[in-house]
C-alpha cells in the first residue's frame, strides 16, 4: 500500500524540500520505491535532482506536478510506489489544499520562531477542515526544524505549537552546514555522513513516522 506524505507549510523559507529530498532518500536506503511530487512551481527539489543527476548519483526521482490536480495525479501513482512524498508549495492555498487531500499525512516542518508558528495557524485549519468530512485524514504532525543548539527557542516553540492541537515529532533537525551542502550538490545527508548527526535525525524522523501512520514501513 502506497503511503502518501505531503510536506507542507505555506510558508517559504522553512525546509519543507530539504526535509522532503532526505526523508525520500532515507526511504529509499531501507529499500523502499519512493517517489518525491514537486508541487512548488519554484521547483527546488527539481533542481535538486537535476544536480544529482549531473553527479550520476541514484537518488529519488522528482516529478512535477504544479497545477491544483496533485490528488487526481497522485491517485493514478498509487500502487507503484512504497511512498510519494509531496514537497509541498509556498504561499499557495490551492496548491496546499490539493496535497492536503492527496495525502495519507501532511508533516509541517516550522523553525522555532514566533512567525513561523503563526504562519502555520492557517495551514492547520485547512487541515482539520478536511479531517472533519474524512473521519480524521490526512493524520498530520509538526516538525520543529532548523533549531539552534543552546538556546530555548524550541522548548518556547513547543508550547506554543501545542495550542494548535497537533502532535510535535520528539525527533527535530537543527541548523547544520550539511543540509545547506547537501541541497548545493544534489545529495542528501545521508550521502554525506551516514554515521553523521545530521543523518542521525532524518533517521529518527522516519522512525516517528513510522509509528504515527500506523503501518509499517518496508525496510
Amino acid at each position: 500500500m502506497t503511503q502518501v506524505i505531503a510536506v507542507a507549510n505555506q510558508k517559504g523559507g522553512v525546509g519543507k524540500t530539504t526535509v522532503a529530498v532526505n526523508l525520500a532518500r532515507a526511504l529509499q536506503l531501507m529499500g523502499q520505491q519512493v517517489l518525491i511530487v514537486d508541487s512548488d512551481p519554484q521547483g527546488s527539489a527539481r533542481d535538486w535532482y537535476q544536480a544529482s543527476q549531473n553527479q550520476n548519483s541514484d537518488m529519488p526521482v522528482v516529478v512535477g506536478v504544479d497545477r491544483p490536480v496533485l490528488e487526481t495525479s497522485i491517485k493514478k501513482l498509487r500502487g507503484s510506489f512504497d511512498t510519494i512524498l509531496i514537497d509541498g508549495a509556498a504561499k499557495l492555498q490551492d496548491m496546499t489544499v490539493s496535497a492536503i487531500k492527496a495525502a495519507d499525512f501532511v508533516l509541517i516542518p516550522v523553525q522555532p520562531s514566533a512567525l513561523d508558528i503563526w504562519a502555520a495557524e492557517d495551514l492547520v485549519e485547512l487541515i482539520k477542515a478536511r479531517q472533519s468530512v474524512t473521519e480524521g485524514r490526512p493524520k498530520a504532525a509538526f516538525l520543529v526544524n532548523r533549531q539552534i543548539v543552546g538556546t530555548r527557542l524550541a522548548s518556547d516553540a513547543n508550547g506554543a505549537l501545542e495550542a494548535l492541537n497537533l502532535p510535535i515529532l520528539a525527533a527535530r533537525t537543527t541548523q547544520r552546514v550539511a543540509y545547506a551542502e547537501c541541497m548545493s550538490t544534489g545529495s542528501t545527508v545521508l550521502d554525506l555522513e551516514t554515521n553523521g548527526q545530521a543523518a542521525s535525525e532524518i533517521k529518527a524522523i522516519v522512525h516517528e513516522l513510522h509509528t504515527l501512520l500506523g503501518t509499517p514501513l518496508k525496510g
